[in-house]
């Protein structure tokens, strides 16, 4: 059965997503350090906003592709210590991931109700985590479609 068009462009957009998010969430830092309060709130509610919307593109991503091919995922093509850094990354990706809207959630609730200082504790936790989420998300995402090429699949 054919995959459409549509379906085999989403991996791309998640990637999309998620450089976004890293993005914004680096800028949002920095521009909290400059005393930048409104630049920082925008940027950190359109980073929640990308990985919203990286977390439905995935799932439709991967429903569809079961739907098409009767499997949900991409197998990894390559082999040996490759596969191994490859299983590391993914696996730290998908447990941390877990916390990610948990912890972006709480993050959001604080801000809104003034609760600055608690804000600030919850973002020594919470930014690194979702930091390392979205830039693992983009590693995986090269190796599964961009580096393949390199190891023959």
């Amino acid at each position: 059965m054919n995959v459409p068009g549509w379906v085999l462009a989403l991996p791309h957009v998640n990637g999309s997503l998620n450089a976004a998010s890293l993005v914004l969430l680096l800028g949002g830092f920095a521009m909290i350090r400059n005393g930048r309060v409104r630049a920082h709130r925008r940027a950190m509610l359109t980073a929640f906003g990308a990985s919203t919307l990286f977390l439905a593109c995935y799932l439709v991503y991967h429903f569809a592709l079961h739907h098409y091919t009767g499997s949900g995922s991409r197998a990894f093509g390559g082999t040996g210590l490759i596969r191994d850094a490859y299983l590391l990354i993914l696996i730290s990706h998908i447990v941390l991931a877990f916390f990610v809207p948990i912890l972006a959630i709480r993050m959001i609730y604080l801000a809104a109700k003034g609760r600055f200082a608690s804000h600030r504790r919850w973002a020594t936790v919470a930014f690194p985590v979702w930091v390392y989420v979205s830039a693992t998300g983009v590693i995986i995402y090269a190796m599964l479609y961009h580096l393949p090429a390199a190891w023959g699949n």
